[in-house]
């Protein structure tokens, strides 16, 4: 057993170190600076960027494109100050605390990502109506707006991190390789909405069941395997950490390592309703996620098949000895978890474009719901969920927009010492 890990870690040692070497083919092109802007969910189109030296050196100038997005190479590796010309925005928009100006390093052989968050430009007050109150007014607007994006981005992370939860609710494995299985939805919604030719709705489907069946597939033919011949589980959970290697380099391979969109609902104009302001295939997306989570709860608790899996993952021999076919419920708690991920990938592909290091980012904010909600429970995975991509999008009121997403890691070190258990966390779990 100890030599078929080494020989499938080694393996798969070499599988990556050649992958790398085509990672690195994809990136030769040299250093330089790239980003996409965004007003409310849209790309914006021709806002001018201008890059320079330290030293005020001039070194070229982008303007975005039809997707918001902008890259100006540079001709060596340093610190370089990058500016947004204001008067190139849209007349409703403006770079979210006035600073026009971000100053980014770039490495060797990277292309360095700057971030402009563009927020809507504060209008001035009504006649009769006093600045403080309408000062007051736009913020609440704002905390609104920033309510409804927490939802948003709650909903996505909540939809990969049941399936996260519920596979170490029942096996016990902490599984770094999700991530990528929520890339994988993206990338395979993009592959058959704009190289097949399927509309974004059925190449959304197909990929949700095509991450089903590779969560199958994995089980079946893998972790299984890994189980049947005692592999424990923090050498499990190492191997995941080379299969999230494996998977996101092949996806770079094969997709390469650009930002795109789906060519549906790229452009799509936003809607107002109330102090909100969000296009239509957000409140949708929304809709579907709540009903997808709401009937995976109601399955867990309600179904054979979900009363299985909570017994399973209370007590597995004691389950085994009661007659439930545990391998078959594993199985299908995989199954369930690989399409749970895609489905997610599908919906953040919705809101951002499409790219390699997509689930990668979100693996952090996957485990941060994970843990708060309680390890293990199917619920508190949603519960911390929320709370996790509330406290994100609020945390912009305060801080930068860069650094959000070490708030939530605050939150979750919080938790953790109040409440080690998790939010919902307690000794009879749910999933």
């Amino acid at each position: 057993m100890r030599r078929a890990v080494i020989a499938f870690t080694a393996f798969l040692g070499g599988l990556i170190i050649l992958l790398s070497a085509g990672a690195a083919n994809a990136w030769a092109e040299g250093e330089g600076l790239r980003g996409t802007l965004t007003f409310q969910g849209q790309p914006v189109n021709g806002v001018k960027i201008t890059v320079t030296t330290e030293s005020g050196a001039p070194v070229g100038e982008a303007t975005s494109d039809a997707k918001g997005a902008w890259e100006v190479p540079v001709p060596a590796t340093g610190k370089y100050t990058v500016k947004l010309d204001a008067s190139t925005l849209p007349p409703n928009a403006a770079v979210r605390g006035g600073n026009l100006t971000r100053t980014p390093s770039v490495f060797e052989g990277n292309v360095s990502t700057v971030l402009f968050a563009l927020v809507a430009a504060d209008g001035a007050a009504q006649p009769g109506e006093e600045p403080e109150a309408s000062a007051e007014s736009r913020w609440w607007t704002r905390v609104a707006q920033l309510t409804f994006e927490g939802f948003n981005l709650g909903l996505i992370i909540a939809l990969a991190a049941m399936g996260l939860s519920l596979i170490f609710g029942t096996t016990g494995l902490t599984n770094f390789a999700h991530g990528e299985l929520v890339t994988l939805g993206a990338v395979f919604t993009f592959f058959f909405s704009s190289v097949v030719g399927l509309p974004v709705i059925l190449a959304g489907v197909v990929a949700v069941v095509m991450g089903g069946a590779f969560g199958y597939l994995q089980d079946r033919y893998f972790w299984g395997v890994l189980r049947g011949r005692g592999t424990g589980l923090i050498g499990m959970m190492i191997i995941s950490i080379g299969v999230a290697l494996f998977l996101r380099y092949a996806i770079l391979f094969f997709f390469g390592p650009q930002s795109l969109p789906y060519n549906e609902y790229a452009g799509q104009p936003g809607i107002d309703v109330g102090p909100i302001t969000a296009a239509p295939k957000n409140f949708i997306a929304m809709g579907i996620e709540l009903t997808v989570l709401i009937v995976a709860g109601l399955a867990l608790l309600k179904t054979r098949t979900g009363k299985a899996a909570r017994a399973v993952a209370d007590n597995p021999a004691l389950a085994a000895s009661s007659g439930i076919n545990v391998d078959r419920v594993i199985r299908i708690i995989w199954t369930a978890g690989g399409a749970v991920a895609a489905l997610a990938g599908v919906m953040l592909g919705l809101s951002q474009n499409v790219q390699y290091q997509m689930g990668q980012d979100m693996l952090l904010l996957i485990f941060a719901g994970v843990t708060l909600g309680g390890l293990g429970t199917a619920f508190g995975a949603l519960v911390g969920a929320l709370v996790v991509g509330l406290f994100i999008q609020l945390s912009t009121l305060w801080v930068p927009p860069e650094l959000k997403s070490l708030g939530a890691l605050a939150v979750l070190i919080i938790v953790l010492l109040l409440r080690p258990q998790g939010i919902l966390g307690r000794r009879e779990r749910i999933g």
